[in-house]
């Protein structure tokens, strides 16, 4: 595998979506194309990543009125994980692990090239289905592990600031899931 890069096995074929392009029509494309993200590109240049967890937690906060006028770029997370088309796939699934994304934007030179996913990889080479089998069960314990910590008050990892909709570390207070800019002006 050492001698196989990202750009050899990635998604070329993508669907995007433009900045302005609003969340009702952003998850339309979604299930009529059935994919979980989708990212988004102005004038050829990658510019974010909306997936079907940010819609759902615009749908619960938001009126489906508010879903025609809120912008994809607007709820599309600001640090984003990325690789380059010369990466390995080694590089791709330690990524991966690490960041414990099942899907990579390949970038170079702020240019969208693709997209790798664990399923890009699983189809090339899958001799490695135990190490990704194992990250998936990380990844639900760690949800699991979430929920119990929210319950009990705890720092959750991350997630929408339930009052200024921010995306970053959280902690319940007065019932809500709130960062802490706002707890501290509360």
């Amino acid at each position: 595998m050492g001698n196989i890069f990202v750009s050899d096995i990635m998604t070329r074929e993508l669907i995007t979506v433009k900045p302005d392009v609003n969340l009702f029509e952003c998850a339309k494309i979604m299930v009529k194309k059935k994919t979980r993200a989708i990212p988004i590109v102005s004038e050829k240049k990658f510019a974010g990543f909306i997936s079907e967890k940010d819609i759902l937690w615009a749908m619960v906060k938001k009126t489906k009125e508010d879903l025609s006028e809120i912008k994809a770029i607007d709820i599309s997370p600001k640090k984003i994980i990325t690789i380059k088309p010369d990466a390995t796939i080694e590089e791709a699934i330690s990524k991966m692990r690490k960041t414990k994304f099942d899907r990579l934007p390949v970038v170079q030179k702020k240019e969208l090239m693709g997209i790798i996913t664990t399923k890009d990889i699983l189809n090339f080479h899958p001799e490695i289905y135990p190490e990704l089998e194992e990250f998936a069960q990380i990844r639900e314990q760690e949800e699991k592990l979430k929920k119990i910590k929210a319950k009990k008050g705890e720092i959750v990892n991350e997630g929408f600031c339930e009052k200024c909709g921010k995306k970053t570390i959280l902690k319940k207070f007065n019932e809500r899931m709130v960062c802490g800019s706002c707890i501290n002006s509360m």
